[in-house]
């Protein structure tokens, strides 16, 4: 029972896949500056435009800097992971084939439905920032959108006084404006029925993938091209803004980490290990790079430098803004869908709100396209795999891209995304990448014990120091979420289980090969 659970597929057999021509494989359009540009598409958007904001007010204060520097920690661990399996096995399943590869097909199976949560539900995450941001632009333009169709199911909002702002409710919300004299009881309240800006965000992208990869990454290419030149914009003006503000900066930081409140969690370190295990997800770009070296053209020199490359960008990025962000705004004013536009009205260059607002959305539509774009290319390996029916493994006629998949995942998302909260979202998302790095740091140094000899494009360095420190920091961001958090992936993995014996592993085109 164990062999035929734990088989594993042979490294050379998916090497010479992933190069077989046919009408059965992916097309190969991208050089190293696309899987750069794909990484930063991933990862520059959430993290900085919405998770920046609410993880400062409701965790950690000013120190949220610490716990991006935590999670870009285990990132460099685990991104030096991925490196080296994406040049070995370049083929599109991600942390699902190196799993199959190493730690055999139960593994395999229980990464690949543990990446549902990370892309699936990722971009449902993104979407609701993406909301958020349009919503806030329109108002700009004198649209109101109903805060009860820009939000999710049951979450309650109050118009902040003198704007046309709609915040959720939160304590600290509460006693922030009771401290400037202002009862939340008299002003403006709604609750949310269903984001169907959100939900709209995630068909258009989905419509554009089901197109192609090319037109993808162009339009992909594009939106970092915006993004990280407005967020660089945001940076130079927060700098300069603070410059003549140093007395404010310093009361927004002081105390730069809040007391603990009497929970885990709730400010102090622990507030600061929880926040990180909460961004984390924000950091996945390098990690859906992988799901494209399937389509890559010279994937074991240029993977390592697409997932690498873009993780050193975004980390810096990352600190920059959210130091600059809480001294120039309090943190308790940052529990909203939009902080960083909140931060430029904050400066009072208005001339610069909607110029960060489009950034943001050309920003969080590339995420969304990334994610999006990796779900499918999982579900298409592993229904080639016999994992899944085998229309998740068709491919498009003329596109060439695996347009059943895609369309199923972007409806899905798109009814996750109008019916959930970025909190909600967030910490299911956190939860299960930190699994699927846990697993990928495992593989690299079981595979260097079980095959040490065999070629290695690019190799993890310091192993087996790298994967272990990898896995403890994931291990402890993982302990810092809440319980329920764990509940629901525990929830999730039986219900993958289930399928597995049910249809998997009854189906396996690796067990019918070897009679298993």
């Amino acid at each position: 029972m164990a062999n035929q659970l734990f088989a594993r597929k042979s490294i050379d057999k998916l090497s010479a896949d992933a190069f077989s021509e046919g009408a059965h494989n992916l097309k190969r359009t991208l050089g190293p500056v696309n899987l750069v540009a794909l990484g930063v598409g991933a990862i520059i958007g959430t993290g900085i435009f919405v998770l920046t904001g609410s993880a400062a007010a409701q965790y950690t204060g000013p120190a949220i800097v610490l716990a991006f520097i935590l999670a870009g920690l285990g990132c460099a661990f685990a991104g030096l992971c991925y490196a080296e399996f994406a040049s070995m096995i370049p083929i599109a399943g991600s942390a699902y084939t190196y799993g199959y590869a190493t730690l055999g097909e139960f593994v395999a199976w229980i990464i690949g439905w543990d990446l549902i949560l990370e892309y699936l539900f990722g971009a449902a995450t993104v979407a609701v920032g993406w909301s958020g941001y349009v919503v806030s632009f329109l108002r700009d333009l004198g649209v109101n959108v109903p805060p009860e169709w820009s939000n999710a199911s049951g979450v309650e909002l109050v118009q902040l006084p003198g704007t046309s702002s709609w915040v959720r409710i939160t304590e600290q919300l509460a006693s922030s404006l009771a401290a400037e004299g202002v009862d939340i009881a008299t002003l403006p309240h709604a609750t949310g029925v269903f984001n169907l800006v959100a939900a709209l965000a995630i068909a258009l992208v989905t419509i554009l993938l089901v197109r192609g990869m090319s037109e993808s990454a162009r339009f992909n290419n594009i939106a970092v091209i915006i993004k990280v030149g407005v967020v660089i914009l945001f940076i130079l003006a927060g700098a300069k803004y603070l410059i003549g503000h140093q007395e404010e900066a310093a009361a927004n930081w002081t105390p730069f980490l809040p007391e603990n409140k009497g929970g885990f969690g709730e400010y102090g370190w622990s507030g600061v290990i929880r926040a990180a295990g909460v961004i984390f997800f924000a950091y996945i770009g390098f990690d859906a790079v992988s799901t494209t070296a399937q389509e890559a053209k010279n994937p074991q020199k240029d993977m390592p430098i697409g997932i690498l490359g873009s993780l050193v960008i975004c980390t810096i990025l990352y600190i920059l803004v959210s130091g600059i962000l809480t001294a120039m705004v309090h943190y308790s004013q940052l529990n909203v869908a939009e902080p960083i536009a909140v931060g430029i009205e904050k400066t009072g260059y208005t001339f610069l709100r909607d110029l960060i607002k489009i950034g943001a959305i050309a920003g969080l539509s590339s995420v969304m396209l990334v994610m999006l774009m990796s779900q499918p290319r999982i579900f298409y390996t592993m229904a080639n795999d016999g994992l899944l029916p085998p229309i998740f493994g068709k491919l498009h006629p003329k596109f060439r891209t695996p347009h059943v998949s895609t369309i199923l995942t972007g409806v899905v998302c798109a009814l996750v995304a109008g019916a959930f909260s970025v909190d909600e979202l967030g910490h299911l998302v956190s939860i299960g990448t930190l699994l699927a790095f846990v697993i990928v740091c495992g593989g690299v140094w079981y595979l260097r014990v079980k095959e040490p000899d065999r070629p290695r494009p690019f190799k993890t360095p310091l192993v087996p120091l790298v994967p272990i420190l990898g896995i403890l920091v994931c291990v402890g961001m993982m302990a810092g979420l809440p319980s329920e958090t764990w509940y629901r992936l525990l929830g999730w993995m039986a219900i993958g289980v289930a399928i597995y014996f049910l249809y998997g592993k009854k189906h396996s085109v690796l067990r019918k090969e070897n009679n298993l």
